[in-house]
C-alpha cells in the first residue's frame, strides 16, 4: 500500500510538471487546451492546475475567446515567482545576470579583473556581484532560486573544479564556497557547457538538437548539445577541444600540451601575435578592442591577422565537423565582434577541409548573446533545477 502511494505520488509530480512545463510553452492557455495537449483528463488539469496557482507558479488572466461555450480563463506562466543568479567567471572579466523563470535579464553586474588576479582577489570580486544582485532582486515567493557559475575549467561530475589553466587555479571546491556563504543552491559548470545551454534554451539554437558551441576568448571551450541533451562524457571532462593538437611540433600551451588549437585561435593568441607584428612593446597593455578598432580604420597587418585567426578557427571547426557532424556551429564569447574579419576565413577554411555533403546543411552562426551566453546558460540550469526540485 505503501509503494502505491509513492508510486501515486511520483506520477502526479510528473503530471504537475507536464502541465506546467505546457503552460510555460503555450502561455496563456485554458485548462480545456492544457488537457488535450498533454492528453490528461480535465479534472486532472483543473486539480494540479489550482494546486500551481495556490503556489502561485501560475496565474489566471482573465477570459480567452469563447469556441462556442463559456469564454474559458487563461493561464499564465508566473516567470515572477523566482529569481536565478548566472555568472560567467572569465580570466579577465566576470559578468553576471539576474533572471526571471523565463530567462529575461532582469538586471546585470560585471568586474574587469586585473591581469593575474589572485585566488581571493577574484573570490572577493565574485562575492561583489552576487551581493549587488542579493541587494536588487524583487521581492518573490520564492525569492533567489539558485546562483549558476561558469568557469572556463574541467569541473568533474560532482561540480567540483579540477583544472582551470588560464585562471592557474587547480581543485578548487567553488560551489562549496559559495554555498556555506550563502546557503542558496550552487551549480558549478565548464563556461562552455553554460554557453551552450543558454544558445539552446534562449538564443539561436533553440531548434537545434545537435549544437556545437565554441567559447573564444583567452582560451578556447567547447559545449554539445548530441540528440537534444547537454553531452559532459563519462566524467564530467567532454569538451575540452581548445586542447586538441593542431600543430605536433608547435608552441607550447599552458595546459603543458604542445600546439592546442587555443595557442593558435584564441583571443590570447591574437594579441600575442598582434604585439609581435605590430613590433610592439611586449609589456605594452593591449585588448581585442584595441585590435578591433585598429581593423576598423583599416590597417591592413591588423586585418590580416584576423584572418589568420579566422583560418585557426576553421582548422579546429574542420575537425569539430569530422567527428560530430553537427546540425549547427555557434561562435560565441569575446570574438563574436570580431566576425566581420573572421567570417569569410573560417568559411573558406571549412569548404577547404570538409567534403561538401559533411558541411553542405552546416549553419554556422556567431552568438547574437555574445558574452552573456554562458552567463545566462548557468541562470537556466538553476532554473531548471528548481523546478526540478518541486515537481520532481
Amino acid at each position: 500500500m505503501r509503494a502505491r502511494t509513492w508510486n501515486q505520488q511520483i506520477v502526479k509530480e510528473k503530471n504537475k510538471k507536464l502541465v506546467l512545463e505546457t503552460i510555460h510553452k503555450k502561455a496563456p492557455i485554458s485548462r480545456a487546451d492544457i488537457a488535450q495537449t498533454t492528453g490528461l483528463t480535465k479534472g486532472t488539469v483543473s486539480s494540479l492546475v489550482s494546486e500551481l496557482i495556490n503556489e502561485q507558479f501560475v496565474y489566471e488572466s482573465g477570459h480567452g475567446e469563447s469556441s462556442g461555450g463559456r469564454r474559458p480563463i487563461m493561464l499564465i506562466y508566473n516567470k515572477k515567482a523566482g529569481y536565478s543568479i548566472g555568472i560567467n567567471l572569465d580570466v579577465n572579466y566576470i559578468l553576471g545576470v539576474l533572471t526571471d523563470l523565463y530567462g529575461n535579464i532582469i538586471s546585470e553586474y560585471s568586474i574587469k579583473l586585473a591581469d593575474e588576479s589572485s585566488y581571493q582577489e577574484i573570490i572577493d570580486n565574485l562575492f561583489e556581484v552576487i551581493d549587488y544582485f542579493i541587494d536588487v532582486v524583487p521581492r518573490s515567493p520564492y525569492g533567489i532560486i539558485g546562483i549558476g557559475v561558469g568557469v572556463p575549467g574541467i569541473i568533474n561530475n560532482r561540480g567540483m573544479l579540477l583544472l582551470a589553466p588560464n585562471l592557474d587555479w587547480e581543485n578548487v571546491d567553488l560551489k562549496d564556497v559559495i554555498e556555506q556563504k550563502y546557503h542558496l543552491p550552487v551549480t558549478i559548470e565548464n563556461e562552455a557547457n553554460a554557453g551552450v545551454f543558454g544558445e539552446m534554451k534562449f538564443g539561436l539554437g533553440e531548434n537545434s538538437n545537435h549544437l556545437i558551441y565554441i567559447s573564444v576568448g583567452i582560451g578556447i571551450g567547447v559545449g554539445q548539445i548530441l540528440n537534444g541533451e547537454l553531452f559532459k562524457g563519462y566524467n564530467g571532462f567532454s569538451g575540452e577541444l581548445g586542447h586538441m593538437t593542431i600543430k605536433y611540433d608547435g608552441i607550447p600551451c599552458r595546459c603543458g600540451n604542445i600546439g592546442c588549437w587555443e595557442v593558435y585561435a584564441s583571443e590570447r593568441a591574437l594579441i600575442n601575435k598582434a604585439k609581435q607584428v605590430l613590433q610592439l612593446n611586449p609589456e605594452q597593455p593591449l585588448t581585442l578592442d584595441d585590435i578591433i578598432e585598429r581593423a576598423n580604420n583599416n590597417n591592413e597587418q591588423t586585418i590580416e591577422l584576423l584572418q589568420e585567426i579566422g583560418y585557426f578557427l576553421g582548422t579546429g571547426i574542420n575537425n569539430i565537423i569530422n567527428i560530430f557532424n553537427p546540425e549547427q556551429i555557434i561562435i560565441g564569447n569575446r570574438m563574436t565582434f570580431a566576425e566581420k574579419w573572421l567570417i569569410d576565413a573560417i568559411k573558406k577554411q571549412i569548404e577547404k577541409g570538409s567534403n561538401h555533403f559533411q558541411h553542405q546543411n552546416l549553419r554556422l552562426h556567431f552568438s547574437k548573446l555574445n558574452i552573456y551566453a554562458p552567463a545566462i546558460g548557468m541562470a537556466a540550469f538553476s532554473i531548471e533545477q528548481f523546478l526540478n526540485y518541486h515537481f520532481q
